[in-house]
């Protein structure tokens, strides 16, 4: 069994960790480092509890390391974990900057642990199932992706992503889930045309962007707002055969919320059908895949016991990091950008 502790007792550690790893036969929940130990053990009452990072990595109660601090802390955390070989997953996004991107590549390659950064989101249903329907052809040769994380929040409200800061701002908030998957479809761009902006009345970071990935023979929309009141469309996929559109969110992070359990028979199915293919005059359901975060956890465990690539690696990791620095000396240049690693 793997032992686990968490860095960080917050949102992404309650939701979106915690549940997966106490219904997971191949983990056991052992530690939690938090500057908030009295939440903790209201909600864990026996589990150990970790003033500091170190302390914990330096306990010998864990072999695995997940870290779900503040954007600003991920370097310095996960080099830690690292230097003392103990396997370790980082919250989206991996680091602030390519050039701590790179260290901790250059610092993996020296060690034995396992590093792999929590891209969740390519096990979302409605991702899953538009990558089947690429796989299968259904849709002819694709020209045009539209990928959206759109929310009414019209208000700034009161919390660390909304302050200046690393890692701060909505771009850096879901450009990390946005250009993973686009990545995992269709490579590394040729180009980015990017306008990052912040619109809403007394902003101080980012909260609207509108970022396109240029390949040779098909073009990628990345667009967030926090003004659209819903429908909120989620894909648009268009090829010469038709196009596919799917239409709200995956719904395993509001299960989560909910305190519904992965066990849970229905959990990651879509209540109704939400996307559709359009041919001509013609509207067909297509029944989304269930999603499946459970699915990264147990490629996790495998990558830990027999020596596996990890569910995400460093590697695409970084690279979803340098698209996001790029996008942004774009959108203040007002230029697009052409990047040498291109291979769309």
């Amino acid at each position: 069994m793997i032992r686990v502790g968490i860095i960080g007792y917050g949102f992404s550690a309650t939701t979106f960790h915690i549940p997966f790893i106490q219904t997971s036969p191949q983990f056991e929940l052992t530690a939690i480092c938090s500057s908030r130990p009295d939440a903790v053990r209201q909600d864990i009452p026996e589990i150990k509890i970790f003033e500091s990072p170190i302390a914990m990595l330096e306990s010998g109660s864990i072999d695995l390391a997940i870290i779900t601090s503040t954007n600003e802390h991920h370097y310095e955390t996960a080099k830690l974990c690292l230097e003392r070989e103990i396997h370790t997953v980082l919250e989206k996004p991996m680091v602030s900057n390519s050039a701590e991107a790179t260290a901790l590549i250059e610092l993996t390659q020296t060690k034995s642990a396992i590093f792999s950064v929590f891209h969740n989101r390519r096990w979302d249903g409605d991702f899953l199932t538009l990558q089947a329907l690429i796989e299968q052809g259904e849709l002819g040769n694709i020209r045009y992706f539209e990928s959206h994380f759109d929310r009414f929040r019209p208000e700034v409200l009161q919390r660390w992503r909304e302050q200046p800061g690393a890692g701060a701002g909505i771009w850096w908030d879901l450009a990390p889930h946005l250009i993973d998957q686009a990545l995992v479809l269709f490579g590394l761009p040729n180009a980015v045309t990017a306008r990052i902006l912040s619109l809403r009345e007394n902003a101080q970071v980012d909260d609207y962007f509108h970022v396109m990935l240029h390949y040779e023979d098909l073009e990628v929309v990345l667009h967030g707002s926090p003004f659209c009141a819903g429908p909120n469309l989620r894909f648009q996929l268009q090829g010469d055969y038709g196009s596919y559109m799917k239409i709200g969110v995956d719904p395993q992070e509001d299960q989560l919320k909910s305190g519904m359990l992965p066990t849970d028979l229905k959990f990651g199915l879509e209540p109704d059908d939400s996307g559709y293919i359009y041919n001509g005059n013609d509207k067909t359901p297509v029944t989304t895949k269930k999603g499946s975060y459970a699915e990264y956890f147990s490629r996790l465990a495998s990558a830990i016991e027999n020596n596996e690539e990890p569910p995400v690696s460093v590697y695409e990791a970084a690279e979803v990091i340098s698209i996001i620095e790029q996008a942004e000396v774009s959108s203040q240049s007002g230029k697009t950008l052409f990047l040498e690693a291109g291979r769309g």
